[in-house]
């Protein structure tokens, strides 16, 4: 048995730098940036690579639009599992249309 198979945590990310887009909202970024969607993450992403791309759902708000936002994969440290001793650093990369906000209950809102 290698080293690495007998550690647990051999493949552990140390941390993962994920980008958003530039034109995600404050809300939205507020909504990354707090300590319950952090914690989501480290529970939910497991092994990582460098360009993945995934989409999180970010929640509604009080009044407003569902926003799944693409997070990618900007650099990992360590192994390649992300679990909740993984620091979790946010990165911003160029805009790609991302709406948010206040649709759902607005004029401006789907109409389906």
């Amino acid at each position: 048995m290698s080293q690495a198979e007998g550690d647990p945590n051999a493949d552990t990310a140390s941390s993962v730098v994920l980008s958003y887009p530039s034109d995600l909202s404050a809300w939205g970024r507020d909504k990354l940036d707090g300590s319950p969607f952090r914690a989501y993450l480290t529970k939910t992403l497991g092994r990582v690579e460098e360009g993945q791309v995934t989409e999180q759902f970010t929640g509604v708000g009080c009044c407003g639009d569902t926003l799944d936002v693409p997070l990618r994969v900007e650099s990992v440290e360590g192994g390649r599992r992300v679990d909740e001793s993984t620091t979790i650093e946010y990165a911003v990369r160029d805009a790609c249309g991302v709406e948010g906000g206040w649709r759902v209950q607005s004029a401006g809102g789907p109409t389906e």
